[in-house]
């Protein structure tokens, strides 16, 4: 039996919740919102009956990772080349926050953001990570990519930045800069290898700012 085609549209966590009669409708309302949660039913019937139960009697529990998302644990003795590192640098928590990209063998800098007032070094290396990823696919780059921070890393693999910050006008440009990102995040699929630096065995990270 064929599976029927989905013709409405239940928006449990969105912009507005609620049942949309079209799947352009429902794009909307989700897209960008990190967490959303929605599914397509065939009935008006259906969907109505969904929208009064918990979303996760009709959507799995377990997110939905990027097609070739590996996860951030590096088995190699070494460092895999050719790599991305990228690390973030904060002077105070909140403080007056920087973040890089470096080529990991050589150390050349390919990009560098801020210094950005009122901000948090996992919040640097989260936006690093995820610039560094935009970076290697705009550039059809199949590098690894390296980051120092397990907070960041877990945060990646949330799908946002998951930090108790209070935003507000003096960081409003920072606050922007996350949400981008997490809706890159939300739109873009990767095939990067991403790997926790082992400082312990290989020392710093390149892209670190030396300032410990």
């Amino acid at each position: 039996m064929s599976k029927k085609k989905a013709a409405y549209y239940v928006v449990w966590s969105g912009k507005t919740p609620g049942i949309y009669d079209t799947w352009e409708a429902c794009e909307a309302q989700v897209k960008g919102v990190m967490g959303a949660k929605y599914k397509g039913f065939p009935t008006r019937e259906e969907a109505e009956s969904a929208s009064l139960s918990s979303p996760e009697q009709y959507i799995s529990r377990k997110p939905k990772e990027p097609s070739g998302h590996p996860s951030p644990i590096s088995s190699s003795s070494t460092p895999v080349y050719p790599s991305l590192a990228v690390d973030a640098a904060c002077s105070g928590n909140p403080g007056v926050m920087e973040f890089r990209g470096v080529i990991a063998d050589t150390g050349t800098e390919v990009f560098h953001r801020g210094p950005f007032v009122s901000g948090t070094n996992n919040i640097g290396e989260f936006l690093a990570i995820v610039l560094g990823l935009a970076y290697l696919k705009q550039n059809n780059l199949s590098w690894a990519l390296y980051s120092d921070s397990r907070t960041a890393l877990a945060w990646l693999k949330k799908g946002h930045a998951d930090t108790k910050i209070e935003w507000s006008a003096k960081n409003q440009d920072l606050f922007f800069m996350v949400r981008k990102a997490e809706m890159w995040l939300h739109d873009n699929t990767w095939t990067t290898p991403i790997y926790k630096w082992d400082t312990k065995a290989w020392g710093e990270i390149p892209a670190d700012f030396g300032r410990k």
